[in-house]
């Protein structure tokens, strides 16, 4: 189903970003769904690189935003101007009127910005002076987050994490892929696509491929069988007897969005594969990174030593596919 200019797209992306074939795939998901992305790993892992490769390769108007520790909310909503001459007041929009907004370091920034950005998330509006202003069509969050164990770093609202359809971990690279970065970056075609600007996607484009996306077919067993795993996210023990030993392990599961943000980027996958129909192994492949986000483990389940994603593969195991 790819069109001409996505797949060129997809060859910018790859151009920009060495060895991270998932997380190109992630970010033409988020782009084709309207679902916001938080990509985390550590410094110099190329998170904002490859957020800001998608923007450059889509027509739209795309800021960034460096959060730190003195971020107000002003800086992202915009404000109020006065102007003396005229006796009257002017709204200044802030960078959040774009349409891709690049949140570099999202938990780097104090809990009232975090709170402005929710609602943009979350209602594609801001509020200023007591009016809201709605936020363009395409507007969509892609954030960067360091790990917590980073100083100066906050953690962010479970509410906000919620609003993110997809939570992207990056590991360092593989021995050749970090060859391939130096030896590009030193000979120059790191980065390079030859490519003219009119070759991007345009804002039109990106919305008509959302419209096919949501008419990607997912069989109503698929549909059962993701419902069931994410309600086993909030009582494993109760769903399948191979899950007895997570019992306290989980303080709290995924919300019932998790399972619509499931499948929607089920939808994209399925939809960049050339199918107009979800497979068993597209939700497969994007459990760990829909449901991350959403778990919170309990002291009992850190003590032990288990990790989120091993818990969502033993919950993705334990529960039968159709």
């Amino acid at each position: 189903m790819t069109t001409p200019a996505l797949a060129t797209l997809r060859t910018h992306l790859a151009h920009h970003i060495v060895g991270q074939q998932a997380l190109i795939d992630r970010l033409l998901i988020a782009l084709l769904t309207g679902g916001h992305l938080l990509v985390e790993g550590l410094p110099g892992l190329a998170k904002t690189t490859a957020v800001k490769a998608l923007a450059e390769g889509v027509h739209a108007r795309f800021k960034r935003v460096q959060f730190t520790p003195d971020l107000l909310p002003a800086d992202l909503l915009g404000n109020e101007v006065y102007h003396p001459e005229t006796r009257q007041f002017s709204f200044e929009p802030g960078p959040l009127f774009n349409e891709i907004i690049l949140a570099d370091e999202i938990n780097r920034a104090p809990a009232k910005v975090q709170s402005a950005l929710l609602e943009a998330m979350a209602e594609r509006q801001v509020t200023v002076a007591g009016e809201s202003r709605p936020l363009p069509p395409l507007f969509l969050v892609m954030a960067t987050q360091n790990p917590l164990e980073q100083s100066g770093t906050y953690p962010l609202p479970e509410a906000q994490l919620d609003r993110f359809m997809l939570h992207v971990a990056l590991d360092y690279p593989e021995r050749d892929d970090e060859y391939a970065i130096l030896a590009r970056t030193l000979d120059g075609s790191l980065g390079y696509t030859g490519q003219t600007a009119e070759t991007g996607v345009s804002v039109a484009e990106v919305l008509r491929h959302r419209a096919a996306v949501r008419a990607v077919h997912c069989d109503e067993k698929l549909q059962r069988w993701v419902v069931d795993v994410v309600a086993a996210t909030r009582a494993p023990e109760q769903a399948a007897p191979a899950l007895a030993d997570l019992a306290g392990m989980i303080l709290v599961g995924s919300s019932p969005r998790g399972a619509l943000a499931w499948v929607q980027a089920a939808q994209a996958l399925a939809w960049l594969e050339g199918r107009d129909f979800i497979v068993p192994d597209d939700l497969l492949n994007l459990a760990a990174d829909v449901l991350r986000h959403r778990l919170i483990l309990s002291p009992k389940a850190l003590v032990a030593g288990l990790k989120r994603d091993e818990l969502i593969e033993r919950l993705c195991r334990a529960i039968a596919l159709p």
